[in-house]
């Protein structure tokens, strides 16, 4: 009986815990979700923009340019082995180089 009444207290405790510490969270009271994003968004979208632009697009540049360089590398020693010149790999990295490369000219315009 005796351990019946501490799962029992352990449970109310449990309850009134939660009750007691749980926030709701509303849309500015009026359930309008879409435009608690867009508010957020408007306010942070400077700095966003600025980290993303300065930080993110550099690093992934510098990344398919270790990679482009690399791949064309070895595809070099490739054809000094069998005479016959891959591009494929070389391309896409290049491309996809390009792409990030350019890519904070218009990608603001696009998610905006």
């Amino acid at each position: 009986m005796l351990k019946k009444y501490k799962y029992l207290l352990f449970f109310v405790v449990t309850v009134a815990l939660v009750c007691t510490l749980s926030a709701s969270a509303f849309a500015a009271g009026t359930g309008d979700v879409a435009g608690a994003i867009e508010g957020t968004w408007n306010d942070a979208s400077v700095q966003i923009k600025t980290v993303v632009n300065k930080v993110v697009f550099p690093a992934i540049d510098l990344i398919l340019a270790v990679f482009f360089f690399a791949k064309v590398g070895t595809a070099y020693f490739d054809y000094r082995k069998h005479g016959q010149f891959e591009w494929s790999g070389p391309a896409i990295l290049f491309a996809c180089l390009v792409f990030t490369l350019t890519a904070p000219l218009y990608i603001w315009q696009i998610l905006a």
